[in-house]
């Protein structure tokens, strides 16, 4: 019978920012590293951590700018993928992680990426859900984010999707949703969202992350090259109803890794919020079947 494992909540000093992480399970076990995305934070991870915490050491931090972690304004940090890499690596060594699979979602790709290429020999594998890699999975819905990437002038950034509101956060979640899915998804979720995201200043530090996204895009060639060279084994998880990355990004991974298993649900962006149950236990065997 599989034991029941205990969530600790806890705060560490990273590189001068308070991180606030849940972990669970031993240190001497493989260590499972999980990045959320925007606009969340390690609650997402809540229903899959006592499942993986039988088999692994399970770190989920928030990263700078989310949830309980600190949250400085932009004029005293500069909001870039590779800073916040940068804390969640102290925060690693802090814990005496050397070796680690990585759960990518989102905004945690980027930091994931930043991670993995400056140090391949750490990643033991990459757990993928709705973290793009690829061109393949940026449709039509970023042509704004581009121009505004290419020419980041007032004009272009009113043509940007108003996201950076109640309303926005609460679309993460159920956009592109038929009914029958849109009432599985627990509503505190954006509520907790968008109460962290209302700090001084939060707002200003979420655009800069989606403008620094441009960084993560320049990126891909040299993330190829990493895929290409060190080969990690790869569990993908999406949702074909995902309203931010299409699912056309599985096939990408697909054609790049050697040693890859995919699995697309009938959900959307925030996967976890109704399908935790089976992607807990994809993750326990893809685990233990690479340690």
């Amino acid at each position: 019978m599989q034991a029941i494992q205990k969530v600790r909540h806890r705060q560490a000093d990273a590189n001068g920012l308070e991180v606030f992480f849940r972990e669970a399970g031993r240190p001497d076990q493989p260590t499972v590293l999980l990045l959320h995305g925007f606009p969340s934070s390690s609650y997402t991870f809540r229903a899959v951590m006592p499942t993986l915490a039988d088999v692994a050491y399970v770190v989920a931090p928030d990263l700078p700018g989310f949830g309980m972690s600190s949250s400085p304004t932009v004029d005293t940090y500069d909001y870039t993928f590779e800073n916040l890499s940068r804390a969640i690596e102290n925060l690693l060594d802090q814990l005496e992680v050397e070796r680690f699979f990585v759960y990518l979602h989102d905004f945690g790709a980027p930091v994931g990426y930043h991670l993995a290429t400056r140090a391949p020999d750490r990643i033991r594998g990459l757990i993928v859900q709705s973290g793009n890699a690829h061109q393949d999975g940026l449709g039509e819905q970023w042509d704004s984010a581009r121009a505004y990437w290419a020419d980041p002038t007032e004009d272009k950034r009113a043509e940007l999707p108003d996201w950076l509101t109640f309303d926005g956060t609460r679309d993460q979640y159920l956009a592109g949703l038929p009914e029958q899915l849109r009432t599985l998804h627990p509503p505190e979720s954006w509520h907790l969202d968008w109460e962290r995201m209302s700090r001084p200043g939060n707002i200003d530090a979420q655009f800069a992350l989606f403008s620094d996204y441009a960084s993560h895009v320049a990126r891909f060639d040299e993330i190829a090259e990493y895929h290409r060279a060190h080969q990690p084994p790869a569990l993908v998880l999406w949702g074909r109803r995902d309203s931010y990355f299409d699912v056309d990004e599985v096939l990408a991974y697909h054609r790049a890794l050697d040693r890859l298993d995919a699995h697309i649900y009938d959900a959307g962006h925030f996967l976890l919020e109704t399908h935790a149950p089976e992607c807990a236990s994809l993750i326990r065997t893809f685990v233990l079947d690479n340690t």
